[in-house]
């Protein structure tokens, strides 16, 4: 299997063809994932609900996530890891700059996941402007879930839809690698994904865009609570765990995941 990089991502953009993305949160599983061939591991902040228990995803600290991070970045070899910036740990310039660059050396990520909207573009292009690649997350952002009432799908509205387009217009513009729609109607989101030249990643946001991401946990079916109306349980029809996360990268990469049932309108 060849190294993952942001380039050989949007030259799959480019050339039609979907990745897969999984989230892991230690060595073990991300093995499994860098072996089965996930182009992107991701170390989410979710850690706080599936890992630690929590309801939301603020409880996350810095020196979890880098735990964390540094956790799977030594077992992957091919996939890119990706890890998000926790709960106000990109606040203002300074502070992202000096939490990107720990999550990098102390965690060994390879791209750093922030949420927001235009409220971010100057934290954004000052990452990028020092070599720091980053992936932008608009829609649903569980870090802003008391703000936003809950979780619920965004962007229903015209307006409401006219915004994320502009929004992520203007990250791409400022620098954004790569951008992670969550909770999307999937026409906004095919329409965001081919106005963009960088990928898109979706999770509950139709079938259209570049790649999709799920959960690990719900994949395997494991997950304490009831799994999301978005996500799949793949180890149901499988025989083991390798399997099952072969058979979603699989079911992405041939478009047969998400079908209708995952999506929104």
């Amino acid at each position: 299997m060849k190294t993952v990089t942001i380039k050989s991502l949007q030259n799959l953009k480019q050339e039609g063809q979907r990745f897969a993305v999984l989230t892991a949160y230690d060595a073990s599983f991300a093995t499994v994932l860098d072996q089965a061939g996930v182009h992107v591991v991701l170390v989410g902040d979710s850690l706080g609900m599936v890992i630690q228990g929590h309801d939301t995803t603020l409880p996350v600290t810095m020196d979890d996530m880098i735990y964390h991070a540094a956790c799977v970045s030594q077992a992957c070899h091919h996939a890119l890891v990706m890890v998000d910036m926790p709960f106000m740990s990109y606040m203002n310039i300074d502070q992202a700059m000096t939490n990107a660059a720990r999550l990098m050396q102390e965690g060994g990520a390879q791209i750093v996941k922030l949420e927001g909207g235009k409220v971010q573009l100057p934290v954004v292009k000052a990452l990028t402007d020092q070599g720091i690649p980053v992936c932008a997350h608009l829609g649903l952002q569980p870090q802003s879930v008391h703000k936003m009432g809950g979780y619920r799908v965004q962007g229903r509205n015209q307006q409401a839809a006219d915004a994320m387009m502009n929004d992520a217009v203007q990250l791409q513009q400022a620098g954004a690698d790569i951008l992670l729609l969550e909770c999307v109607p999937a026409k906004l989101a095919a329409s965001i994904t081919a106005k963009l030249s960088i990928p898109v990643i979706g999770i509950g946001a139709g079938a259209q865009t570049d790649a999709q991401v799920l959960v690990l946990q719900d994949v395997l079916g494991i997950t304490p609570d009831k799994p999301p109306s978005f996500s799949h349980n793949f180890m149901s029809s499988s025989g083991s765990i390798q399997q099952a996360v072969k058979a979603y990268i699989d079911a992405v990469t041939s478009g047969q995941f998400p079908g209708a049932e995952h999506s929104f309108e």
